[in-house]
């Protein structure tokens, strides 16, 4: 630090036992080495702190930074439509354009909500059928169509 040798410490050391005594030396020194311990927490608080205002910045730099990128990827996508979305308002556009009532009905017919674009076929009657007892009480399987 000051590149003092052991040669000028010693030198020291004999000229501050000269000047201050055998007596007060030890007290001195005690001092002198609470005063330098105070020196270097206070530069080693110093040091933290320049350490954490230098971090922040950073911090703050790499934020600005992805907020930066943020904005221009959400400038890219905006010009492309969600896929969901479109197909959505189209869906909304064909219910609105499409008539509720069928071409067939009156004029002054009500409106049909269950209105099909196919035709519904009839389902014959020998299809539908209840369910018989048999001998043991148990319904018998329906049959459809003459098959067992």
């Amino acid at each position: 630090m000051f590149d003092i040798s052991w040669s000028e410490l010693v030198i020291v050391g004999i000229v501050a036992l000269i000047a201050i005594g055998p007596k007060e030396l030890p007290g001195v020194l005690r001092s002198l080495g609470h005063w330098m311990g105070k020196v270097r927490r206070m530069a080693s608080d110093f040091q933290d702190q320049f350490r954490e205002a230098m971090r922040e910045a950073e911090v703050a730099d790499l934020k600005k930074q992805f907020d930066d990128a943020q904005a221009a990827a959400s400038n890219v996508t905006s010009g492309f439509d969600n896929p969901l979305e479109t197909a959505r308002r189209e869906m909304e556009k064909a219910v609105e354009d499409k008539p509720l009532t069928s071409p067939d009905a009156p004029a002054g017919a009500a409106a049909d909500t269950n209105v099909h674009d196919f035709p519904v076929p009839e389902t014959p009657a020998s299809v539908i059928a209840e369910p018989q007892p048999d001998e043991s009480g148990k319904p018998e399987t329906v049959k459809r169509d003459g098959a067992a």
